[in-house]
Order: structure tokens, then sequence, then C-alpha cells
């Protein structure tokens, strides 16, 4: 039976999964399969290279960076995430991401991405990320704060407004045994987009992708939904946030965004047993 690791995102928030995952590679826990959506995948990559402590470290050290995530970089170059500094510079030179290592690995490594066209969840196999690189980009593309990602022929933009937690459809890949990492605790339900109306005039030409943005809140609380079930029948196992977490989407306060990661090595650390006796059964 294949193991899947499905990591939701979260802008800043999921530097939670980047917590998890560093105790989950000091304790040697590996998967056949990772799957990862906008932050998740950003967070996972480095994982599945084993690249142990760079998440949190580059974080902190650009968090108020303006090239890195901010209203500058926004507004001058149409991505509030920068896309030299951050998908090149920093990964190239600065915090330079082990290629080899990555490709090495015997995990499979998925990334997910929303195609504006279609309105659905494209689920992109990176065997090496040189050249797949624009994938993880689009993955993390946040809608009204970044540009289109068009990749060959299709348009991409952030795999959370399609497909936020794609469990399902990593079992249905033939991942059966798997473990979430979310990134909202326990109880939280996602209202409606207050900016769903914005989207009918920026994705005017994409009724589809418009349609994901004003219906993800029901998508989302479904799978919540589908992940307590399946907690519940012991058929995955779940890792979230022991208490709420009160992070900004582009968080500037370098103790918050530490304690945000500490507090998923800490639940990592209180799961190792039972999530050991999970993968071994």
């Amino acid at each position: 039976m294949k193991t899947g690791l499905i990591l939701e995102g979260g802008a800043h928030r999921a530097i939670y999964t980047a917590g998890v995952l560093d105790v989950f590679n000091e304790n040697n826990i590996t998967f056949d399969g990772v799957i990862g959506v906008s932050a998740g995948a950003i967070h996972g990559c480095s994982y599945v290279s084993k690249q142990k402590g760079r998440s949190i470290a580059y974080t902190l050290k650009y968090a108020n960076d303006k090239r890195y995530m901010s209203l500058y970089s926004l507004i001058t170059t149409g991505n509030m995430v920068g896309e030299q500094f951050c998908y090149h510079e920093l990964p190239e030179k600065l915090f330079p991401f082990d290629h080899q290592a990555f490709e090495n690995s015997p995990t499979k490594f998925y990334v997910t991405c929303s195609n504006l066209q279609s309105g659905q969840a494209e689920y992109i196999y990176c065997d090496e990320l040189q050249h797949k690189m624009p994938y993880l980009r689009a993955s993390a593309s946040m809608p009204f704060v970044s540009r289109i990602s068009q990749i060959g022929d299709k348009k991409y933009l952030d795999g959370g407004i399609c497909d936020s937690i794609p469990l399902t459809a990593f079992q249905n890949m033939g991942y059966e045994r798997c473990v979430v990492v979310q990134t909202r605790a326990a109880g939280y339900q996602k209202g409606k987009n207050k900016l769903s109306w914005l989207a009918d005039i920026i994705y005017h030409k994409y009724p589809r992708f418009v349609q994901a943005i004003k219906t993800r809140h029901i998508m989302y609380n479904k799978q919540l939904a589908e992940i307590e079930k399946q907690q519940k029948n012991g058929q995955i196992f779940v890792i979230r946030p022991s208490k709420l977490i009160n992070i900004k989407h582009a968080e500037k306060n370098l103790s918050i965004i530490q304690e945000v990661y500490d507090l998923g090595r800490h639940d990592a650390l209180n799961s190792l047993d039972k999530l050991r006796r999970f993968l071994q059964r």
C-alpha cells in the first residue's frame, strides 16, 4: 500500500507545515508520494530534498525584504511574491535548492495548480524542478495579487482555488495510506470570499475559474468534512494546529513566524509514535 503526504497551503500560515516537515526529516519519516498546494508545495519540495531548516531560515531572513512578499513587489511587478527574487535568486544563490537530492529521492512529488480555462485542478508530477519550477510558482500564485502564470498553452493560478486539500485526488492516484497536514485548527469553517465580486472583473475571460473562486468555501468545507470522516474511520492520519494560528498572509513579525513554525514542530513531535504505527500497520 503506497503512502502519501498531502500538504495544504496558506501563504505564511504554512510555515506551520515547514515545522512538521523538519520533524519528519529528523526522524526519517518518508512517503512514497507528496502532493503540495501553494505554500505547501513550496515547503514540500525542501522536505523531499531533505533540506531541514531551509524554509524557516529563508522566511525569517527575508520576511521583511521588499523583494520577497510585499505591497512594493505587487505594485512594481504585478506579483506580491517577487518572481525573480523568490524563484531565481533565492533558490539559485542565497539558499540553494538541492536539485540533485530532489531528483535522487524515491519520493514522487506533485504540485497542484488551478487551470483558469477549465476551472479544474491539475496535479503536475515533478521528477525535477529545474525546468518545472514554473508549476511550483503557479501553484503559489494567489489570485488578485499575482500575474497569471502561462505554461505552454495553459494558464494557471493558486492550486488551492480548485483543490485546497487534494486528499481524494491523491487517493485516486493510488496513495491509499495518507497523512494530511492542515494549516487550520480543528473546527475551522471557511466563509465566502469577500473579493468574489472582483473575480468577475479581473477574470471575466475565465468564467469557470470565477465560479471556482465563488464556490471555494463550499468545496473546502466539504473537504474538511471528508477529512474528519476518514480520520475517525482510521483511514488517514491528520496533523493540524493544536491551537488557533493568528498569522497574516504576508507576516512581517518574526516572532509570530517562529511561533507558528515551533507549533508545527511541537504538534509533529507529539504525533510521532501514533504516526509511525499508522504508517507501519
